[in-house]
């Protein structure tokens, strides 16, 4: 029997159990420094929530089943068709530093700073299984120079190995990246790489300007620019081991309210989830229904949710809890104000419904 069990809990099922995560005030998870306005923190809070994702086993499926909020997933709608599952934790500590940029970019730019962007590179996002970069290149890894020539952001490396033949040997100048067991990622400087480019089984065009014709070589890789953000603070996040790009609504509040010493939250108890871009926007997310279970555990009586997701939400949702559905930054705060928040502008002045001319 135990020799059974043994071997049912290393047989995957090829699943994942999505599950209630947690709910942790953003709050403290938050440092600011370089600012002469007030960051403290009031007794409300606004809450970020996650999910837990577990590989599924012939051990542990019934278990799983057994519990009415688990969700199950095959293991390769994770991830990009032709990647390995085992670039997922990678991927989404990846998804996560870049929630983190752009919640910053997006709420101090809406409080009136300015932040400074320079293209960096281009950065992995993926390295397909059995592919000419697998081995040479890894996720979160920034291109910047391909054959002693530097490049900037990702058509810059497309165009350098758009029109070269496959099995040509090219000298890729990377900034390795180091993901730590917290998810912190941390680059060196540019070394070379030395990739031979294999035959494409379908020669694509590309979509970059400047760019003709098919391509009959490739990389095998997931690509993005990279950028470089100049900040007017230093803003630090801390989320140990939380991957994903989830928490970008709430992050981004949390900052919001962080420079507005604690007003825009308040007294309330709230919870937020939401992709976040640098211009504001709020993109859909997966594991609402096991969020919202997870938030109204935590006692959150508002929960912001992207327009996408404000049905699945619903049907969780306890009568205790209101959900609310938001596209935008915008669209978040002006729910806040409503209940009576306030924001502080760069400029020191205070933004609520009154002073824009609304209804309390």
């Amino acid at each position: 029997m135990a020799l059974g069990v043994i071997v049912l809990s290393r047989i995957s099922a090829n699943e994942y159990a999505i599950t209630p995560g947690g709910a942790q005030n953003v709050a403290p998870l938050i440092s600011i420094n370089g600012t002469s306005g007030s960051t403290s923190v009031h007794s409300g809070s606004l809450l970020l929530t996650d999910v837990s994702l577990s590989p599924v086993t012939w051990l542990n499926y019934l278990w799983f089943k057994a519990t009415a909020d688990a969700e199950f997933v095959p293991a390769k709608a994770l991830v990009p068709a032709g990647v390995p599952v085992s670039q997922l934790d990678a991927q989404g500590f990846l998804e996560m530093a870049q929630s983190k940029d752009a919640a910053k970019v997006a709420a101090l730019e809406r409080l009136g700073y300015s932040v400074g962007a320079t293209p960096d590179g281009a950065l992995i996002t993926a390295v397909g299984a059995k592919a000419p970069a697998e081995g040479s290149l890894s996720v979160a890894d920034v291109v910047d120079e391909v054959n002693g020539k530097q490049i900037s952001n990702s058509c810059g490396l497309i165009a350098a190995v758009h029109a070269l033949a496959p099995g040509t040997r090219v000298e890729l100048g990377v900034r390795k990246a180091t993901i730590k067991r917290d998810g912190a990622i941390a680059r060196g400087d540019s070394t070379p790489v030395a990739v031979t480019l294999g035959k494409a089984a379908h020669p694509s065009a590309s979509n970059c300007p400047g760019v003709s014709g098919v391509s009959t070589s490739f990389l095998g890789v997931g690509l993005e620019d990279d950028v470089a953000y100049r900040f007017p603070m230093d803003i630090s996040i801390s989320t140990p081991n939380i991957g994903g790009p989830s928490a970008g609504l709430a992050m981004t509040l949390g900052i919001i309210d962080r420079l507005s010493g604690g007003h825009l939250v308040g007294n309330r108890k709230l919870a937020a989830t939401g992709t976040m871009d640098p211009f504001g926007r709020v993109g859909d997310v997966g594991g609402v229904p096991q969020k919202t279970v997870a938030v109204s555990r935590a006692g959150a009586h508002i929960f912001l949710v992207p327009h996408e997701e404000l049905g699945a939400a619903q049907k969780k949702a306890p009568a205790a809890l209101k959900v609310t559905a938001v596209s935008t930054l915008d669209e978040a705060i002006n729910r806040l104000e409503a209940l009576g928040g306030t924001l502080t502008m760069a400029n020191g002045t205070v933004e609520s419904r009154t002073s824009k001319g609304l209804a309390p």
